[in-house]
């Protein structure tokens, strides 16, 4: 029998040698499977926000380890100075689900970089370079991407902030159209702003968009990294429904999209993809093997244990336990991407869900709670969820 190192053990050591980032919840992760996380002292907690969105297929889907397995025993790595069968497949399955003609894949390793890049595709092929992003849109920590977040602290936390960077209001089209001038190369949004709360425009907003975007000659460029894959109960929430249908020029995509292997992309049309050349964009770790035979992994597993269909049935029976509950004002948002928004404020629900093992997440909104949950999540798990919650609220 292994000898559990104990959480204080783990915890001191982090502390000790790791600079800081998030305040940690008190529980050292051991080994998952499905919805279920297991700590360092035994203890399962039902994972209901999958490490920031990222364990989309479940934790340890034996079909993505089993691919991972095998192409650690055969090639690690090597960059895109070679071709692989690896890479060639899983672009070519990404391609294949993505919507009208977005159709080229630039690989790289996270979302805040496959968002640096899509902005750079857009200064390139339109030559120009403002970007406008949205208040409560999140893109990540690097420069250009935080320079173009509009949330709280975040952007801040990244002065000297790169110029061009332009504000207008989510879900207000005419806010768009006051900035939108010859001098801006693209639009880029979280279609659902997660950390803002998960937040959802009208379907007629995005089909807006397009429209001005195409008018003024801009990029429209849909960041993807938590909405991708899946989460939406759709592949992408470009050419959604609930988006009216648009396909933006490029989607960026990263935490599900390697089942918990570093990895991002950028979905980019022939359009924009034409007017890019060797050397314009680059990257080292990105399209490399280990990564590749996850993406690949992941998409089939998705594909294979009908995920998709698993979202849209458990989502509408999770909205309508929570009918239930007088004490939740409304629940926003799509698919396994959902905020429930009380009437109080929601960090001490977080809390004690943890204390009776249940992970969530909370946002910038004092009062939603959000749920990020494995795409396999089963309805008998929403039961458990939903009767502590009453015991809570």
């Amino acid at each position: 029998m292994i000898e559990e190192t104990s959480l204080q053990e783990i915890a001191e050591s982090e502390e000790r040698f790791q600079l800081a980032t998030y305040r940690k919840m008190p529980v050292a992760a051991a080994r998952g499977r499905g919805a279920w996380l297991t700590a360092s002292d035994g203890a399962r907690y039902l994972d209901l926000y999958g490490g920031h969105a990222v364990a989309a297929t479940g934790h340890c889907h034996p079909h993505v380890v089993q691919a991972i397995q095998e192409q650690a025993g055969e090639l690690l790595f090597y960059s895109n100075l070679v071709y692989s069968e690896t890479r060639a497949r899983a672009a070519e399955h990404l391609a294949r689900l993505a919507p009208n003609g977005l159709d080229k894949v630039f690989f790289c390793n996270s979302g805040t970089e496959a968002n640096e890049n899509a902005m750079r595709v857009a200064r390139l092929a339109t030559g120009r370079e403002k970007v406008i992003t949205f208040s409560g849109g999140f893109h990540g920590r690097t420069a250009d991407s935080i320079s173009a977040t509009f949330l709280g602290k975040y952007r801040a936390l990244g002065r000297p902030n790169v110029p061009g960077h332009v504000e207008a209001e989510f879900g207000d089209i005419a806010s768009v159209e006051r900035v939108a001038d010859e001098s801006v190369a693209a639009i880029m949004l979280e279609p659902v702003q997660s950390m803002a709360g998960v937040r959802v425009a009208g379907p007629e907003f995005y089909v807006a968009l397009r429209e001005l975007a195409t008018e003024r000659g801009i990029s429209l460029i849909y960041d993807e990294v938590q909405t991708g894959v899946g989460r939406t109960g759709e592949w992408f929430f470009a050419g959604s429904t609930a988006g009216g249908g648009v396909a933006p020029d490029i989607i960026t995509l990263a935490k599900a999209l390697g089942s918990g292997v570093p990895v991002g992309a950028c979905l980019i049309n022939e359009q924009h993809a034409s007017k890019i050349k060797e050397n314009d964009l680059g990257t080292t770790f990105g399209g490399g093997m280990l990564a590749m035979a996850a993406v690949a992994a992941t998409l089939e597993a998705i594909e294979a244990d009908a995920m998709l269909e698993n979202v849209r049935a458990v989502e509408s029976y999770l909205r309508e336990r929570l009918q239930e509950m007088p004490q939740v004002v409304r629940v926003r948002g799509l698919g396994f991407l959902l905020g429930i928004e009380f009437a109080e404020k929601a960090a001490g629900i977080h809390q004690s869900l943890l204390e009776r093992r249940i992970i969530t997440g909370t946002s910038s909104d004092p009062h939603v709670l959000r749920l990020l949950p494995p795409l396999c999540l089963k309805a008998e798990e929403v039961d458990l969820f939903v009767e502590e919650l009453k015991g809570i609220v």
